[in-house]
């Protein structure tokens, strides 16, 4: 913060984690400075009471500066009832049970519920100022942990330190941080573009890659620009785009090259298996830090990320033998995110495939490694959708799976294309990774700049606007 002043002259504050205030703010409490209310819900048993046309927000409503609308809606028998005040237009609304700290100012007149406090604008410091002031000081002062978690109640807000300038001192801090944060706002929303295309741009290479092979790849000849792609990957790039090519006769894959077999993935498998059935695998099998079960949450980008609690004893181990994972076998998630998989190492042998969970042991013509990026391209993830079956969500089985039609090049080919893949991967994700280490940043520096403002450490009395 060395491009700020700081105040003349300082006090100080009484509070350990304050040290030290400007002389002329004020230090007093929440239920002094910022009065405010909360809201109630209704009993879900009588439906009558949601079947209004009322704004009610709840916690998840309160994703932006602004609640333009809210998910439900209450009845005015229900308010009325429960002698419910509304919650003005131009309120600021501070969640204060999940998600504590989170805050939205009401678009429109509506009513909460009582994970949230309304507060209202009476003359004594503007909402404008409360929005950055309160998650600060509320957090900092009257949070606890219970099990892990930070919770909050009426009393505690009441009771939480705040920190008073002036009315009009209290908004120039205001409109100093709406600029500011808007500022470093933007910079972290072109970083998460610049992540996003990175990542878009990468998988079309990945998936080109092994569904066309190394033959007119997408980005080849691109200049150093991280926006545009990884430096010198037409150079990476062993294309050959004079390579023949021919129908694959599979409407989503198009043309592959001519001396590919595109065929159904059974014929490339020695074995496919569901894990247990819920009759084979009881609550009561369940140990911690056991062998563990693999489900579909436990398959992250291609890894297995074991949870400690889901995991079964030695004896249950023996008992559900035919579901155990080898090396190289891929496991699949058999419900929901179709093509989601993973692949089980050497350290995971032993394994236990899960009741959400498929697995494939696959033959010498497809590798682990080739088959993980196959599944996992866009085609194919489109085409186990339209095999699968289930009448609320996709579902996945041995059939299913098998049915699904692939290119596969010869193996020697298919190492030569994952080398490729390796190279140009690893280039973008260097690239990701320097974006995603400035929005943090980024981030530290706006929480940084929000602190030093509402707690005095920085003066912001002679700003003006986009010309300080």
């Amino acid at each position: 913060m060395g491009r700020y002043r700081a105040y003349p002259e300082y006090k100080a504050s009484g509070v350990a984690w304050l040290d030290e205030v400007p002389y002329h703010w004020i230090i007093s409490k929440v239920k002094y400075l910022a009065p405010f209310q909360v809201g109630w819900t209704p009993p879900t048993k009588n439906d009558a009471n949601f079947d209004g046309n009322n704004l009610w927000a709840n916690i998840s409503d309160l994703k932006g500066r602004y609640i333009e609308d809210t998910a439900k809606r209450i009845s005015d028998h229900a308010a009325k009832v429960a002698s419910m005040d509304i919650t003005p237009r131009g309120s600021l609304l501070y969640s204060y049970k999940l998600s504590v700290g989170a805050v939205s100012f009401a678009s429109k007149d509506m009513y909460t519920n009582e994970a949230i406090a309304s507060f209202l604008e009476d003359g004594r410091l503007p909402l404008s100022y409360l929005y950055y002031a309160l998650p600060k000081f509320v957090i900092e002062n009257a949070s606890t942990n219970i099990y892990g978690a930070r919770i909050l109640n009426q009393e505690l807000i009441n009771g939480a330190f705040l920190l008073s300038p002036s009315y009009g001192e209290a908004e120039q801090i205001a409109n100093f941080l709406d600029h500011e944060t808007a500022k470093i706002d933007t910079l972290i929303e072109k970083q998460q573009q610049l992540i996003k295309l990175l990542k878009e741009k990468r998988q079309a290479v990945i998936s080109h890659a092994v569904t066309k092979g190394l033959t007119n790849l997408p980005g080849a000849n691109l200049n150093s620009s991280s926006a545009a792609g990884p430096k010198g990957e037409g150079r990476d790039s062993p294309s050959n785009p004079d390579a023949p090519m021919r129908d694959s006769g599979v409407e989503w894959l198009g043309e592959v090259p001519a001396h590919w077999v595109v065929a159904q993935l059974k014929f490339y498998t020695l074995d496919m298996q569901t894990g247990p059935f819920g009759s084979q695998l009881h609550a009561e099998d369940y140990v911690d830090d056991g062998i563990p079960l693999v489900n579909p949450a436990h398959m992250v980008n291609g890894k297995i990320m074991p949870d400690s609690k889901v995991s079964v004893d030695i004896d249950t181990q023996k008992r559900l033998e035919r579901h155990k994972l080898f090396e190289g076998d891929l496991i699949f998630a058999r419900r929901g995110e179709l093509g989601r998989c993973a692949i089980v190492s050497k350290e995971q042998e032993g394994w236990l495939c899960g009741t959400g969970s498929l697995k494939a042991k696959l033959n010498d013509r497809l590798l682990p490694e080739y088959s993980y990026l196959l599944i996992t391209s866009e085609g194919v993830t489109s085409e186990l959708s339209l095999e699968s079956k289930g009448s609320t969500m996709d579902n996945l089985n041995t059939e299913t799976l098998g049915r699904v039609r692939i290119p596969v090049p010869p193996v020697e080919e298919q190492r030569k294309i994952l080398a490729y893949v390796h190279r140009i991967a690893g280039k973008y994700e260097g690239i990701v990774e320097k974006a995603v280490y400035q929005v943090g940043l980024l981030r530290e520096r706006r929480t940084a700049l929000i602190s030093s403002a509402v707690t005095g450490k920085i003066d912001v009395r002679h700003w003006e606007g986009a010309n300080g």
